[in-house]
């Protein structure tokens, strides 16, 4: 019997020091998979968003995700299509920016991470977006096959689809989109020649308003600051179409009728940009199609009160935070320089030379600093708003737009 008994002691304590190390093996590897993932996720971020953006670098589908405090490149985020024509809104949380691509990409970007949290492929052409007022939707309004696409901000999960039809039923291009107060998207059919008011508190049946006969090919829109007026510029005839949104039953309104009456028409090399708030005080400092103005509107009257010649065709007029001055850059070919407009004077009171292909200005939150994106020099350059020098200079591949987290507590940015 003494020999069967060990025999079994034998093999019952083999099989226990077996499972034993199997045990330790599976730690082991937990412990070390485990360490994997702290190191792979090391890379993210702890710290806030407030003073992070992007650039959007268009020739290579990426955008570098920004510190504006430290004036500096933190990620590289690639892969993210055609971004010829691109813009980009933020997160609530300012954690998340969604990039909306030429290629009709909407892609959504981790900013602490630098990594692409998730991309779809909504359309076939899209030109820009907006995010609700409760940040739960992300909207997009596309060329084609035209119309807006809305979707859940978390997943990407399409909610709603929004066509764009003219009295024909032919679809039309969409430009111009904002959000609004009230979980509003407002947004212009191009071909159509109509603005559009959606109601998206319940996203399973949107409310669309429509105002039909605002002018002749609308290229582009702006938002007030508090959300009341929504205004389109006009391509096809001197003027533009205002919406006061406190008020909608009232009808479009135009405004600056024959603004260039009289002037010679000059070729226009490219479509100026009404977004980006050149609202300074009671002024709105308007881009003039195919003139070397910028107009100056009273925006109690809505009524022009004066005129600024610039250095060539503005494209994008855009007001400092706090208003006292506006920066403006320019067409092709004159697309090298800035210049800045004194709001209490109207007058430019400095010019500057950043270098070829000035695409997109950008302010820092509470307007210190403005970051100049320069194309043609692969640069962007970052000045002092007070003393006009230059404080900082960063590579970047092909830059235009520049965006910054502080875009998502404000209306229509």
């Amino acid at each position: 019997m003494f020999p069967c008994n060990f025999l079994c002691r034998s093999a019952s304590q083999a099989r226990f020091a077996d499972a034993i190390r199997s045990y330790v093996c599976l730690f082991l590897l937990f412990v070390l998979f485990s360490g994997l993932y702290q190191v792979a996720n090391a890379e993210c971020l702890m710290r806030g968003t407030g003073d992070l953006g992007i650039v959007i670098e268009r020739a290579s589908g990426s955008v570098q995700i920004l510190d504006t405090t430290a004036k500096a490149s933190l990620f590289r985020v690639g892969g993210l299509g055609d971004l010829s024509h691109a813009s980009a809104v933020f997160s609530r949380d300012s954690r998340y920016a969604y990039v909306f691509g030429r290629d009709g990409g909407l892609s959504k970007i981790d900013l602490l991470c630098g990594t692409l949290d998730k991309r779809v492929i909504q359309a076939g052409n899209s030109i820009g977006g907006a995010i609700s007022q409760d940040g739960s939707l992300v909207a997009v309004s596309n060329y084609t096959p035209g119309g807006v696409k809305v979707f859940a901000a978390d997943s990407l999960e399409l909610l709603a689809d929004l066509p764009a039809l003219d009295a024909t039923g032919k679809p039309s291009k969409v430009v111009g989109l904002v959000d609004a107060p009230g979980q509003q998207f407002v947004y212009t059919l191009y071909d159509a020649g109509e603005i559009r008011i959606a109601d998206l508190s319940d996203p399973a049946a949107p409310r669309v308003r429509r105002f039909p006969d605002i002018g002749r090919l609308p290229y582009d829109a702006l938002i007030t600051p508090d959300g009341r007026f929504y205004i389109a510029g006009l391509f096809g005839e001197d003027g533009l179409a205002l919406l006061d949104l406190w008020e909608p039953q009232q009808g479009v309104q135009r405004i600056l009728n024959n603004y260039g009456r009289g002037k010679e028409k000059l070729p226009v090399y490219k479509m100026p940009h009404l977004e980006g708030w050149a609202v300074a005080g009671r002024h709105v400092f308007l881009p003039a199609v195919g003139q070397h103005e910028v107009l100056v509107v009273d925006s109690q009257t809505w009524k022009e009160v004066g005129r600024i010649a610039v250095h060539g065709q503005p494209i994008f007029v855009v007001a400092r935070p706090d208003g006292r001055q506006v920066w403006v850059n320019f067409a092709h070919p004159l697309n090298d320089t800035v210049q800045v407009i004194d709001t209490q004077s109207l007058q430019v009171v400095h010019s500057m030379k950043p270098g070829k292909g000035v695409l997109h200005m950008e302010f820092a939150p509470r307007g210190e600093n403005v970051w100049v994106s320069v194309r043609d020099a692969d640069r962007i350059q970052v000045y002092d708003t007070g003393t006009f020098a230059r404080v900082a200079q960063l590579q970047a591949e092909k830059p235009s737009g520049i965006f910054f987290t502080a875009r998502a507590h404000r209306t229509g940015l």
